[in-house]
């Protein structure tokens, strides 16, 4: 008896990027205190042929659409929902800066479960070295 090959969301995704000729896509994740490095990493990526994706808001710098603190947190909630999106949909994770806090740990981890191979700015603070 022969059963029908299933073929996951992941696939289906892989050979939809595939079929379209879509260029490698990177994330960027890490602290939004390293929004300069970030951006900079940004540069590097898009001229080695890269489609990036990153962090959208800095929502450690002041900002009416996060100046009420019941809404930030929701937004927070949301945005971090978004990031992790942005990592299923990349093809590899770029970790910047030489600080890892809890919200990139858990995002480290998230791509780790989910088999995206990283790259670390600075090696020396990858959780799982």
């Amino acid at each position: 008896m022969s059963y029908p090959h299933l073929i996951t969301p992941e696939k289906k995704l892989a050979e939809a990027k595939r079929l379209l000729s879509l260029p490698h896509i990177v994330v960027i994740c890490g602290s939004t205190r390293f929004v300069t490095e970030m951006n900079e990493a940004d540069l590097r990526e898009t001229k080695a042929g890269k489609i990036v994706v990153k962090p959208g808001c800095d929502m450690k710098s002041p900002h009416a659409l996060w100046s009420d603190p019941v809404e930030a947190e929701a937004l927070k909630v949301r945005l971090d929902d978004l990031h992790r999106a942005k990592i299923r949909l990349a093809d590899e994770v770029l970790v910047v800066g030489d600080y890892i806090g809890d919200s990139t740990r858990a995002e480290i981890a998230y791509a780790r479960s989910l088999g995206k191979p990283l790259r670390f700015t600075h090696p020396e603070v990858d959780p799982d070295a």
